[in-house]
């Protein structure tokens, strides 16, 4: 499955309608208070709508006609309006800001629970940074969508129609012609509409690049400085910022194109209003309190329209982080667990198997192809070869980290991918040369995962150790359990690290424990400690080794040598050193 979310493939370019459905279920949840708001809103607009008319009975009754005794009723009853306005103006804010607040919530809680259940596959295929950004700034846009530009949208659209619809029922001759230039704007505005959200989404994707960049240079600038490459890594800024810059002022400037043309289809609507409108005044077919009337209809009709020109462009950004958004929640997981089937009839000891195994990543090339091989419990196996050779990836398949291309793992005779994710890391475990540790605590990082000892007390959890023989690797900590962990693990060596991820694997005694270079970083005399803690596991737990040291796969029960897409069995240490010369060789 194609993982890349920028890819053709997999991005999913929605209409605005289809886009607009598409968001229903992130209120669906908030029907009340959208009720509410809307409520508020039609108050608002109503009270937008009455005013001009009020003005026009004061003017043409009491004004014109010189009784101003009765001016003051009506501007009390205009007073009492606006009051209103304000107040459901203010609540129809409060209501859509709440709402925007809690989908942001959910749809960030939803991301994160997306990305949780993914695949290995689909982080090899994505930029943290972008990721990142989608979370970040994409569902901003979305929040800002909600709670500001959905209510000044549906109060625009209400007002524009109640004054179109007065404007016509008023003097339909003198409506007709301020709604001429209305027909021209939409027309336009329907036009564009595309070419503004493709605009948005790619000013969008090259935020999620700068952020990529800046997230890169970051976590690698300990090997930027060691090796001075600050003009390298500041030249590759360099670029993103400008693609990023340029992006942003297309988009600015494309979303920006709508709101000079609604104003001059303003001023020109207002300017035939006025023209024609004397024209009628003059024939005593319109009083002045109604063309007063008119002129404030048509400036209620024309701003709100620059409002929605303003937020249609927002509605597009706001779009086009959909898009990006529901890109991610679209993505399915190719590696969910299957229903239990037939299983393998294999030796009672056989713990896992390869049958016919090929697999090979989205470039194609086939890293391993038609494997077969068998592990047995309480055997030790050691894979080496040159690198790119496929070692790693041959165990991840074992750890099911990928699935095969083709073919079947087994687990003790049954299919790994029947096996929940609980399962499967409680009786697999995989000590990588990087290990990944989290901010906290030793022991938080230790127990993690681990459910039979989370809840253990520190002294029940001490008396665990002790058993297991980590003892001596605790007391090499200074705080023991309580030393402060920071997630890049900057403030611990990465030989530290290694233990920390050795205590944390062998506290879970896995049926199978496989090590990738585990010892790569930690001195000879605590790689014998790490032999006599192994040597503690119970005797039916399997050991698969990955090492460039020769010394330490010299106890090996089993070596493979892993190459060209082959798993052989070597049948010596001086097979398997001849095979290692030749394999690298070739390479």
């Amino acid at each position: 499955m194609n993982y890349e979310l920028n890819s053709d493939q997999n991005t999913n370019r929605m209409s605005v309608w289809v886009s607009l459905r598409s968001l229903a279920p992130l209120v669906s949840g908030e029907r009340k208070t959208l009720v509410f708001a809307v409520f508020a809103t039609l108050t608002t607009s109503s009270v937008t709508l009455a005013a001009p008319l009020i003005i026009a009975h004061i003017l043409d009754t009491f004004i014109v006609n010189m009784q101003f005794a009765g001016v003051l009723p009506y501007s009390t009853l205009l007073l009492a309006l606006y009051f209103l306005s304000f107040i459901s103006n203010y609540l129809q804010i409060k209501y859509m800001g709440g709402v925007g607040q809690r989908v942001l919530f959910r749809l960030r809680d939803n991301i994160f629970s997306k990305l949780q259940s993914l695949p290995l596959a689909f982080f090899n295929a994505n930029k943290a940074g972008d990721l990142i950004s989608r979370i970040n700034n994409d569902t901003d846009k979305l929040n800002q969508f909600f709670s500001q530009t959905l209510v000044q949208f549906v109060s625009s659209i209400v007002t524009v129609v109640g004054s179109a619809v007065l404007i016509v029922s008023l003097n339909y001759k003198l409506g007709l012609f301020a709604l001429v230039p209305v027909a021209v704007v939409v027309l336009f505005t329907l036009v564009i509409t595309p070419w503004v959200k493709r605009t948005n989404a790619a000013a969008l994707k090259a935020t999620g690049g700068l952020t990529a960049e800046v997230s890169e240079s970051l976590q690698n600038f300990k090997v930027v400085v060691a090796f001075n490459r600050r003009d390298f890594f500041r030249e590759r800024f360099s670029v993103a910022n400008e693609i990023n810059y340029r992006s942003a002022i297309k988009a600015s400037v494309v979303t920006s194109t709508l709101t000079p043309l609604y104003s001059f289809a303003s001023s020109a609507a207002q300017l035939i209003v006025l023209a024609y409108g004397i024209t009628l005044i003059a024939n005593g077919n319109l009083t002045l309190g109604l063309l007063v009337s008119y002129l404030a209809y048509v400036n209620s009709l024309y701003n709100p329209l620059r409002q929605i020109a303003s937020l249609w462009g927002n509605l597009q950004v706001a779009l086009a982080g959909w898009d990006r958004i529901a890109s991610i929640l679209q993505m399915q997981n190719d590696m969910d667990n299957v229903k239990a089937h037939a299983d393998l009839n294999t030796k009672d000891n056989v713990l896992l198997c390869f049958d016919h195994v090929s697999f090979s990543y989205e470039t194609g090339t086939d890293i391993l192809s038609d494997v077969s091989l068998s592990l047995e419990s309480g055997k030790t196996y050691a894979l080496i070869g040159p690198t790119g050779g496929g070692k790693t990836t041959t165990a991840s398949l074992m750890a099911r980290l990928y699935d095969p291309t083709s073919g079947t793992v087994y687990f003790d005779g049954a299919d790994i991918r029947t096996l929940s994710a609980e399962e499967r890391t409680k009786k697999i475990g995989f000590i990588l040369q990087e290990p990944i540790l989290f901010s906290g605590t030793i022991r938080e990082n230790i127990l993690y995962g681990n459910e039979h000892l989370r809840h253990h007390t520190s002294d029940d959890l001490s008396v665990v150790i002790r058993n297991a023989g980590l003892e001596k690797l605790l007391a090499r900590f200074d705080g023991g359990l309580e030393t402060a962990v920071t997630s890049t693990g900057d403030t611990l060596s990465l030989g530290q690290k290694q233990l920390i991820a050795f205590m944390r694997t062998v506290l879970r005694e896995p049926s199978l424990i496989i090590l990738d270079e585990a010892t790569a970083n930690i001195d000879t005399v605590t790689e014998g400690l790490l032999q006599e803690i192994l040597s503690k596991l119970p005797p039916t737990t399997t050991r698969v080794v990955i090492a460039h040291r020769l010394n330490t796969i010299e106890d090996a029960d089993v070596i493979y040598f892993v190459n060209d897409g082959t798993v052989t069995k070597a049948g010596s240490m001086k097979e398997a050193v001849e095979l290692l010369q030749t394999g690298t060789q070739s390479s």
